[in-house]
């Protein structure tokens, strides 16, 4: 890890790019692991928009634990390693194909969560905005939630299958991408496109993830160990910020 932190220290500009495997250090199961969401029945329909709009029961009887039981999770070393990045001024943001908000809990405050996020829902009928919490509180009492202006189902702002990814944060991910020295993927099996390009733009790209992705060829540096590289961010930050508390 060391070569790691000498390329982190040269930089001027560092960013993130986060998968699925940083949060199974929290205990979320992933999408595509052994035992993953995609391995139950009908998985295809849990995110597919047309299904949603048939039977949301689908969705939210899938993710009743996985997304709504988020929060009970608290972020993992590798994010919190990412907020002492940006702590001692190297890190400028984070691109996730999360949905987990767990950067956010972390405390990193440039997050584009370019899959969308279910931090909002909205009713499919009205387009009546309700937070995450206010959702959880309902699924407490229903199995599908339902808005009381008009009666139809609220969706998460999630981008399911069939949908457009969010527009603005994914052109912000796009331009971090481009105007960073260093992009650390992290977790990420760099399958899923169009996101998977965007570490692609920046001048380097370093690779930590356990399984083998179709850019490790590319990567400048590549590493399996998560938790390692947590372990090593967070000592030299801590030394960073020591020798900047003495100066």
């Amino acid at each position: 890890m060391q070569k790691l932190i000498e390329k982190i220290a040269e930089a001027e500009r560092v960013a993130a790019f986060t998968g699925a495997g940083i949060s199974t250090l929290c205990g979320v199961p992933d999408f595509r692991g052994p035992n993953g969401l995609y391995t139950q029945p009908n998985a295809e329909r849990i995110f597919d928009i047309d299904w949603f709009r048939r039977d949301p029961s689908i969705y939210y009887t899938a993710t009743r634990e996985l997304i709504y039981g988020l929060r009970r999770i608290q972020p993992g070393p590798v994010h919190r390693a990412l907020v002492a990045l940006e702590q001692v001024g190297k890190l400028k943001g984070v691109i996730t194909q999360n949905i987990d908000m767990l950067h956010q809990k972390a405390g990193s405050h440039t997050v584009w969560e370019v899959h969308g996020t279910p931090r909002v829902h909205h009713c499919l009928g009205c387009g009546d905005a309700q937070s995450f919490e206010a959702i959880c509180e309902q699924l407490e009492r229903e199995s599908v939630p339902h808005c009381a202006r008009c009666g139809d189902v609220y969706k998460p702002d999630v981008t399911f299958f069939g949908e457009m990814l969010p527009e603005h944060a994914f052109a912000a991910a796009q331009q971090l991408a481009e105007e960073v020295d260093l992009v650390l993927v992290l977790g990420s099996s760099l399958t899923v496109h169009p996101a998977a390009q965007l570490p692609l733009l920046a001048r380097a790209m370093v690779i930590v993830n356990a399984q083998p992705t179709p850019y490790d060829q590319r990567a400048l540096l590549r590493y399996r160990d998560l938790a390692e590289f947590a372990d090593a961010i967070l000592a030299w930050t801590t030394t960073c910020a020591r020798e900047n508390k003495k100066t």
